[in-house]
């Protein structure tokens, strides 16, 4: 039996799309962003139902990742590439149609050379300092790269998550100094920045987190769920310790679930003070230190033995487990573990 059941609602992610579209302008497209395997949930399957959802523009972070979403999805869609035109990546590039993103003058010269022909992005730094071409940058090389007919112009919301953050207005003011007068579709907002508002939609957004359920899009309908399997029930009385380091001792006479999953899993070992998972509609709480393939929980005060304890679930979504696990959103979805049995909701089939 596999460690666990985790079920994706691809209807979810398809509402999520067009909810976050509906923010937006009808002359502002809205792209997706399915990199990392979409955010860890399949993009073989996520992808395909956002296409019939309307999706035309998608947005990975390799030209390998690139490659294999055009296997996916066939030729019709546009797909770019963050990592822009690396070393190594041009037979990748202009075998599955990509549009790297240029995030350097060594990027554009790269491109220019060897695929004159094909489209491509450009990335400009607008003040986060991670990719794209600073202003300097930019005035030197700006009049050959237009000449050569981007497709689109983009950079990158540093603190788009929080919508009292003076670094968003600055960005947005950088990038409007940047790109002002240029006759290229341009691109500022990622799920953060459509929920900021028209001003940072220009001519296309491209959501990730939001799309999967995650903040900063607090209205996003809940795309994940996870049980795991109960391997056995013991009791354990008052005063004995419970897990790697005997951090956790009970306070009273109890019992104990043990349960397949761990830290290999995606339940980080930080989740192991406080935690709590379900058994139907009652909480019960992680007990002792998370460990590789296994969680110890309390379950004392039940009826009965779970044959499941559910993770995840409408009400305890990911950014909810990441919370306690002191991480983000992002970080529990793409950790989430091979080992688990995965199922879809797909209403197209």
């Amino acid at each position: 039996m596999p460690t666990g059941s985790l079920h994706i609602d691809l209807e979810a992610i398809a509402a999520n799309w067009r909810a976050l579209d509906g923010r937006s302008a009808a002359s502002c497209e809205t792209g997706a962003c399915v990199k990392a395997d979409a955010y860890g949930l399949g993009v073989a399957q996520v992808a395909p139902r956002l296409f019939k959802a309307g999706c035309r523009a998608f947005f990975v972070a390799t030209a390998q990742e690139g490659l294999e979403l055009r296997r996916v999805l066939g030729p019709e869609p546009r797909i770019y590439v963050f990592y822009g035109h690396m070393v190594g990546d041009t037979a990748t590039i202009e075998r599955a149609d990509l549009v790297p993103m240029l995030c350097s003058i060594e990027q554009i010269a790269r491109q220019l050379e060897a695929l004159p022909k094909k489209p491509f992005g450009l990335q400009l730094d607008t003040g986060m300092n991670r990719l794209g071409l600073k202003m300097a940058d930019w005035a030197a090389v700006a009049e050959l790269a237009l000449r050569a007919r981007p497709v689109l112009i983009m950079s990158h919301l540093a603190s788009a998550d929080d919508p009292d953050s003076d670094q968003s207005a600055a960005q947005l003011k950088r990038f409007h100094e940047m790109t002002d007068g240029v006759s290229v579709p341009r691109s500022l907002a990622a799920t953060g920045g459509t929920l900021l508002g028209s001003p940072y939609h220009f001519d296309m957004t491209r959501p990730g987190i939001g799309l999967y359920g995650g903040l900063p899009y607090a209205a996003a309908e809940p795309v994940v769920s996870l049980d795991l399997p109960v391997i056995t029930c013991f009791d354990v009385p008052a005063g004995e310790p419970v897990g790697y380091n005997a951090t956790w001792t009970a306070k009273s006479d109890t019992r104990i679930a043990t349960v397949a999953g761990g830290y290999a899993d995606g339940l980080h070992r930080a989740l192991s003070p406080g935690v709590e998972v379900m058994a139907g509609p009652v909480p019960c709480p992680v007990v002792g230190r998370v460990s590789m393939d296994l969680l110890t929980v309390d379950i004392g005060h039940l009826d009965r033995d779970p044959e499941t304890l559910r993770v995840l679930d409408p009400h305890r979504g990911v950014d909810h487990l990441a919370e306690a696990a002191g991480s983000i959103g992002y970080e529990m979805l793409t950790s989430l573990g091979a080992r688990y049995r995965r199922s879809y909701r797909d209403g197209t089939s």
